[in-house]
């Protein structure tokens, strides 16, 4: 397992986006501890603000093909180098990463910085106080 395959999922991910309104396509995948891959892209529709993120969809995938825990995140726009999921995905994604989930931020052409998820995210909304 390499980034090479996570960044070539993201991108080829990326480039089915639904993004005719912004016009800013982004592709993610996600890794499980397992190794299998998913990717989603964003898509968008015309009530501009009920589309859905590339994370999502990626997470979408991944619990359509029996879940998991997500060891890896790689995240991938055509017009923003190192771009960095949205709030409400980080949200998302903290329900399912490992506790040293690694975040890759990309631009077109390969994994740029790598951190741990743990950093973008370090309090993330949980039902169970303390933990």
């Amino acid at each position: 397992m390499t980034t090479n395959d996570i960044f070539t999922a993201a991108k080829g991910a990326m480039e089915r986006a639904y993004a005719p309104y912004s016009r800013f396509p982004v592709g993610a995948a996600i890794r499980t501890e397992t190794g299998a891959i998913h990717a989603g892209c964003n898509i968008e529709n015309a009530s501009y603000p009920e589309g859905w993120c590339a994370e999502t969809t990626a997470l979408g995938h991944m619990i359509m093909a029996g879940g998991g825990r997500v060891s890896e995140i790689a995240v991938v726009a055509e017009k923003m180098p190192k771009i960095m999921p949205c709030g409400g995905c980080r949200q998302r994604l903290s329900e399912f990463v490992t506790s040293n989930a690694k975040l890759h931020l990309c631009d077109m052409n390969g994994v740029v910085e790598t951190v741990p998820f743990s950093t973008v995210f370090p309090h993330a909304f949980d039902l169970e106080p303390g933990t």
